[in-house]
This record gives C-alpha cells, structure tokens and sequence, in this order.
C-alpha cells in the first residue's frame, strides 16, 4: 500500500494531510477487496459448488448445503485479507490481527457446529439412528469444541498461551460441574440409555409422572421429546429415564398383538341352571352345538356311574347359564377375525363383587394400531352385551334415575289400582 503514499506525495498535496488521506484511501480499498472476495466466494464459488453438490449422486451433499456450511466458510475470507493487510497499519497491526484472528476461529467454530448438525442429520438417514442414536453424544463434542474455541479467543485477545488459562480451570472445576450439572447427568443418561437400549425414537412410552404419554420424537443430550397423543410436547430429562420408571410400549408393537383385558359384570340374580328348553335352544347355536353335545355326555355318563337323582338339580352335575356364556364367549373369540390366535386367548371369572360377577376376556388383537384396536374391542362387546340376555343372563348397571322413576311410577299404579277395587 506504499504506492497511495507515494502518488499522494506526487501529486503535491500538504504533506500534514497525506498520512490521515492515504489511510483514508487504504481503508476504503481494503474495503473494496473484502467486499468483492465476499461476492466472489458467496455468488460464484458457491453457487458452483451448489450446483455439483445438486448434479452429484451423493445424498448427504444436500444436506451439508442445507446446514450452510460453505456459506458460513466464506466469512473467512474477508478476515484473511484483513489479516494479511494489517501491517499497512503498523500503529494498529497487532490489535487489527487480533481482531481478525478472533473473527476466524468463531467463525471455525461455526462452521464446526454446522458439520456436526449435518452429521446427526446424515445419520439419521440411516435405520439404525432409531436405535442407537448419537445427537446427546455430538452435542457433547460441540460442547467441549465451544469450550476449547472460547479459550483460544480469550487467549488470543489477552496474548498469553492458552496452556495458562487451561492450567487455571483445575480451580474453576467445581463452578463448571455445577453450571453443566444437567448436561453431564444427561451424558451419563444417555450412555446408559443407549447402551441397553431402553428407549428409541418411534418408541410409545408412558411417564405418567411427568405427563408423558405418547411416542418419542428425539433423544438429546438433556432431554427427551415425547410427542403426546394429543399432539403436545412433553419435554423429558434424559437421566429421568434412569432414575424413575417409565413404561415402554415397544414389546407390544413388535408382538403385532394388543392386549384385551376387559370384563363383563353379570347380575348374579339371574344365574341359574341350564333347563332342558334351554339346552334345545343352546344346542342350536353355531359355536356351542359341539360343546353342549360334548358336555352333556360327559354330565350324563359322571351322573350314571356315581347313580346321582336327578329330580333335585343341586345333585350331581349339570349345566349353567353362566358357563355355556363363558363357553360362547370363547368360541366366538377363537372365530373372530380380529383376535390373534397365536396369543394368549382366556375367559375367566374373577372375584364376585358388589356390582356382579366379572366375565374377564383376556386375548390380543391381530392389529397394533390404536384405531383397529379399538374398533375391535368395541365390536366384541357390543355383540357381548346384545347376546348375554339369550342365555338369560343380566348385565348389571348401578340404578340410573329412568330406573328409579319408573319404579316410582309402577308403585304409584299399583297403589292407584288397589284403590279402586276398594
């Protein structure tokens, strides 16, 4: 930059105004170079590079494009010419150095940062990203990356080494382990998470301590999003996933079975043996005409070898109403379409209680889906409900108000009738 001092001297101007004017001058042509570098690298070099990413065959080139990453390199470029013009400015070269240096290595450090993104998000790309995922384990690298960026721009603008000031972290370990408590509880986490596969991404898990219920949709370093069921966001601790309990519905979506554990409560009242116009009735029944013909031969053959009378029907063995149902419900369960045979398939009475005696079905539908599931479930009961009062049987059901009312109303009849025949 000479060359300005020397024409400005040529020119015959007051030599006081040369050195403030020639600085001027260079200044503004550094400015021009940086300027049209940056055009250069961002409008050409760029967009050609743009351009071969788009023509390659490579996948993850897109996705370095999409992260900027050559766009936040060309940054660089102005902060080199600066660097390389400072000593024009020997009054200012050091600080106008420092500056510059600053400027490259925070921008190296953005560049680095785009990478390691582009890198979790090539990664993901791939199927066993579900299982083994690596973004809490690359967001510690960005970490320790920043850590160590940040020391060497502190040590660049003080001037001192920056072996000087990792020696003075040893005092400053206790303040860095609090202030990155959760991030290494996460780290800790998300090993051990990993490393025994508790959880993916796609995974349905339930933490009812935390609201959580629905499928995982990413595992950082902190934390782990749960997308709920009604499409809000709960946002999980990663080491909450170590230290509580959390239900993981993954063994259900791989069986291709969705368990049924549901009861019909019968009225007690209403259970009784089976009478012989009822076995005419039972016999004539697609899922029971073999179990009925099989089971009176069994009743017939253990009541004529123990010579058990018959007249009083608490004597020896016989049908009930109440069994046959259980009988039904099995065989229509074994018939249904929508039940996985491979399964475990039960009917089973539980503990009477207060509001009748629960019919438990246990099984598992052919489909993982909720919607199919549901529907399936649905439709069982619904045929249940309907057919229970054909083996005269009752449903209970607490009194509802139509109930009391119409009771109120039969007495009231009734009351009104005696009247009169008085």
């Amino acid at each position: 930059m000479q060359f300005v001092n020397n024409l400005l001297l040529n020119m015959e101007l007051d030599p006081k105004l040369v050195k403030p004017l020639a600085s001027i001058i260079k200044i503004l042509l550094i400015g021009i170079i940086c300027i049209a570098a940056n055009f250069i690298s961002k409008k050409i070099v760029i967009r050609v590079i743009t351009k071969i990413v788009t023509n390659s065959r490579v996948k993850w080139g897109k996705i370095i494009l999409d992260r900027h990453v050559f766009r936040k390199l060309s940054h660089i470029v102005p902060a080199i010419i600066i660097y390389s013009f400072a000593s024009t400015f020997p009054t200012y070269d050091t600080t106008i150095e420092k500056l510059a240096i600053t400027y490259i290595i925070i921008v190296g450090l953005a560049v680095i940062q785009s990478l390691i993104n582009a890198l979790n998000d090539i990664y993901q790309t791939f199927e066993i990203s579900k299982v083994k995922p690596i973004k809490g384990y690359l967001q510690v690298v960005n970490i320790i990356i920043m850590t160590v960026g940040s020391i060497l721009v502190i040590s660049n603008l003080i001037g001192e080494s920056p072996l000087i000031l990792l020696s003075g972290i040893g005092a400053l370990s206790a303040v860095l382990m609090l202030v990155f408590k959760d991030s290494l509880l996460g780290l800790v986490a998300g090993i051990q998470l990993t490393a025994n596969d508790m959880v993916r991404v796609g995974d349905w898990i339930e933490m009812p301590k935390y609201g959580a219920d629905g499928d995982v949709i990413d595992i950082s370093l902190n934390t782990v999003k749960v997308q709920n069921f009604d499409k809000t966001i709960t946002m999980l601790p990663s080491y909450a996933l170590i230290s509580d309990s959390f239900i993981n519905w993954r063994g259900m979506q791989s069986s291709g079975g969705r368990r049924i554990k549901r009861s019909l409560y019968i009225d007690t009242s209403s259970i009784t043996f089976c009478t012989e116009e009822m076995i005419e009735k039972f016999i004539k029944v697609d899922y029971l005409s073999d179990y009925i013909v099989q089971k009176e031969r069994e009743i017939t053959e253990y009541n004529e070898k123990n010579q058990i009378n018959r007249d009083n029907p608490v004597n020896g063995r016989a049908l009930t109403n109440i069994g046959v149902f259980r009988a039904y419900i099995s065989n229509y369960l074994k018939n249904h379409d929508g039940i996985n045979q491979n399964m475990t398939l039960m009917v089973r009475q539980l503990a009477p209680s207060e509001n009748g005696l629960p019919i438990e079905i246990y099984a598992f539908t052919n489909s993982v889906q909720w919607a199919v599931y549901e529907t399936v479930q649905s439709d069982i009961f619904d045929h249940l409900f309907a057919v229970a009062p054909e083996f005269g049987l009752r449903v209970f059901q607490n009194p509802s108000g139509a109930d009391v009312r119409n009771l109120l109303e039969e007495s009231s009849n009734k009351h009104s009738s005696n009247k009169r025949s008085y």
